[in-house]
C-alpha cells in the first residue's frame, strides 16, 4: 500500500491506498492560523508534525507500506536551525509582511531576466522565499544567523522523519530557472540566501526512511511535490490539453502544454517529468467562504444551500481579495468588496455573490493561462474540497464557459503524493501513466449557455470594479484609520 499526506493551508490530509487507487483509510486533522498584527499570517510547524504522526500512528496497524509520498501549501517558510527547530513561527503564503523587501528585490531583476530564467514576467511577491529571507535578516537577524535552513513544510516534515534535508524544483520555482538550476544570480541578492537552502532532488527519488522511534519505520519516502503538482497529478492531469481547476482555501488554476508565450501574472513552470505547466494561484477561495462561514454563522454546506436560493437580479458583486490578490494581479493591496447591495439583498444573495466572486477570479487566471499556453482545454479536471459543493461546481462551469470533470477523490494532493511514491519505487512506470490510469472522475458539469451569458456580462464588471477600487485601497491603506496600515 501507499501513503499520501498533504500538508495544506488549513489541515494535514491523508490517505492509504491500494496500488490499484482503492482508499483503505483517511485522516483529516484541523490547526490553527495565527494573525497577530496586519499582514502576519503564521502557522506552528509543530503543529504540522503533530498531525502527520497521529496519521501515521492511525495507519501503523502492522501493515507494511511501499511508499510515503508528501506534498505541501508552498511559498510558506520556516526558519529551523541546525537539529530542525523552528526559530519563528512559519509564514505562510498568505502572509504580507515582506512586501516592502519583495518590492526593492523585484527592481534588481530585469524583466528579460525574469523571461529567461522563469518563462514569464512574474514579479517577486511578498511570499517568495528571498523577500522573506531578506525580511528575517533585517527584522530579526538574530535568528538569521542561526538559521541553518528554509524549508517548506513538506520538506519540514521529511526532515523531522528520516534526518534528510531535500526540496523539490517545483516547490523552488522562484529561484531555479528553466533548467531547473539554481539562479545563482538571483540568490546572490541576499547574502547568506544560497547556504540556507536545501539541497534539490526529483519529485520520484527516494530520499531516506522513516525513522525506527517513528511510526511506520522503515517505511521509504520520496521527495514529494508542491500542492500545485501534486494536486495535477491527482486530479489526472498529465497530457498536453488539459486543464486543472484545484480548489482549496485559494483556487489553484493550471493548463499543461509545452507551448509558451511570455504573460505577465502567471506562472509558466520549466519542463519537469515531461510536463510543462502553466500555472497560477489567487489569493482566497474557500478562505472566502470560510469568511462568510463565520459571518453568518453557517458551515459551508449552508452557504451552498443558501446561494442555490437566491433571487438571482439582486445577487451583488464581491471581489474575493480578503488578504490582497495573487495571480494574476499579484496586487497585496486589493481588499474585498462586495458592490452593488439593495435592500432587497439577503444572506442568499450574498452567499451566491461570494461563490460567483471567486469563480470570477478563477476565470481572471484562466485568461492568462490560456495565453501562456496557447490553448483553451476543451474540459477541465476539478478537485479539492470546494469541489464537493455541486452548486459551486455549476457556478463554475458556466462561469468559465467550460465543462468541469470532477475528481472522486477530492483531496487530489493526497493522491497525488501516493503517485508520485508510487513511482519513486517502481509500481508505476511514470507520472503521466499513474495520472492517467489511477484517477477517476464521478461527474461532469457542463455550462448552461443562458448563465454563460449571464456571467460575461458580470465577469466585466467584476474587472472593472477592481480597477476601480485600486485608487481607494492605495488611500485606504495609508488612512491612520485603517484596519491595515
Amino acid at each position: 500500500m501507499l501513503i499520501g499526506i498533504d500538508v495544506g493551508t488549513t489541515a494535514v490530509k491523508a490517505a492509504v491506498l491500494e496500488v490499484d487507487g482503492s482508499v483503505v483509510q483517511t485522516f483529516a486533522s484541523r490547526y490553527p492560523t495565527q494573525r497577530p498584527a496586519p499582514l502576519h499570517v503564521e502557522q506552528s510547524p509543530h503543529d504540522w508534525m503533530e498531525r502527520v504522526i497521529s496519521a501515521l500512528k492511525q495507519f501503523d496497524e502492522g501493515s507494511a507500506f511501499h511508499a510515503l509520498g508528501l506534498c505541501s501549501q508552498v511559498n510558506t517558510h520556516v526558519f529551523v536551525d541546525a537539529s530542525g527547530e523552528p526559530l519563528l513561527p512559519a509564514l505562510t503564503w498568505q502572509d504580507g509582511r515582506c512586501a516592502e523587501d519583495a518590492v526593492l528585490l523585484d527592481a534588481k531583476v530585469s524583466i528579460a531576466e525574469k523571461i529567461k530564467w522563469w518563462g514569464a514576467p512574474l514579479p517577486i511577491d511578498a511570499s517568495h522565499v528571498l523577500a522573506r529571507m531578506a525580511y528575517v535578516a533585517r527584522v530579526y537577524p538574530n535568528v538569521w544567523e542561526k538559521t541553518r535552513w528554509v524549508m517548506a513544510p513538506k520538506d519540514y516534515c521529511i526532515f523531522k522523519l528520516t534526518g534528510e534535508v531535500v526540496a523539490d524544483p517545483m516547490t523552488c520555482f522562484g529561484i531555479v530557472d528553466q533548467d531547473l538550476q539554481l539562479i545563482e544570480a538571483l540568490i546572490e541578492l541576499v547574502p547568506g540566501a544560497a547556504r540556507r537552502l536545501p539541497s534539490i532532488a526529483g519529485f520520484t527519488e527516494k530520499v531516506g526512511t522513516i525513522r525506527n522511534d517513528w511510526p511506520c519505520a522503515r517505511t521509504p519516502v520520496v521527495t514529494g511535490a508542491m500542492d500545485a503538482w501534486s494536486g495535477l497529478l491527482g486530479a489526472g492531469v498529465s497530457q498536453d490539453g488539459q486543464g486543472l481547476y484545484l480548489s482549496g482555501t485559494s483556487e489553484i488554476l493550471g493548463v499543461v502544454s509545452h507551448r509558451k508565450t511570455p504573460t505577465r501574472g502567471v506562472i509558466s513552470f520549466a519542463p519537469c517529468e515531461g510536463i510543462v505547466l502553466h500555472a497560477g494561484p489567487t489569493q482566497s477561495g474557500g478562505a472566502s467562504v470560510e469568511w462568510l462561514s463565520r459571518v453568518l454563522a453557517k458551515s459551508a454546506p449552508e452557504i451552498s444551500a443558501l446561494a442555490a436560493q437566491a433571487d438571482l437580479q439582486d445577487v451583488t458583486m464581491f471581489l474575493p481579495h480578503l488578504e490582497g490578490e495573487r495571480a494574476p494581479l499579484w496586487d497585496i493591496t486589493a481588499r474585498g468588496s462586495f458592490a452593488g447591495l439593495t435592500s432587497s439583498t439577503g444572506s442568499a444573495e450574498m452567499a451566491r455573490a461570494v461563490l460567483e466572486g471567486v469563480g470570477y477570479s478563477a476565470r481572471l487566471v484562466f485568461e492568462s493561462l490560456y495565453h501562456s499556453a496557447g490553448l483553451k482545454p476543451q474540459a477541465i479536471n476539478h478537485s479539492g474540497g470546494g469541489s464537493a459543493s455541486e452548486v459551486w461546481c455549476q457556478i463554475r462551469a458556466d462561469i468559465l464557459g467550460v465543462p468541469l470533470q470532477r475528481t472522486a477523490m477530492r483531496d487530489a494532493g493526497v493522491l497525488g503524493a501516493a503517485l508520485i511514491a508510487g513511482v519513486g519505487i517502481g509500481i508505476f512506470s511514470s507520472l503521466q501513466q499513474a495520472a492517467k490510469d489511477f484517477v477517476k472522475m464521478d461527474a461532469e458539469f457542463a455550462p448552461d449557455p443562458r448563465q454563460t451569458e449571464r456571467h460575461d456580462k458580470r465577469y466585466e464588471l467584476y474587472k472593472l470594479l477592481y480597477r476601480q477600487l485600486v485608487p481607494f485601497n492605495e488611500v485606504f491603506l495609508n488612512h491612520p484609520h485603517a484596519t491595515n496600515p
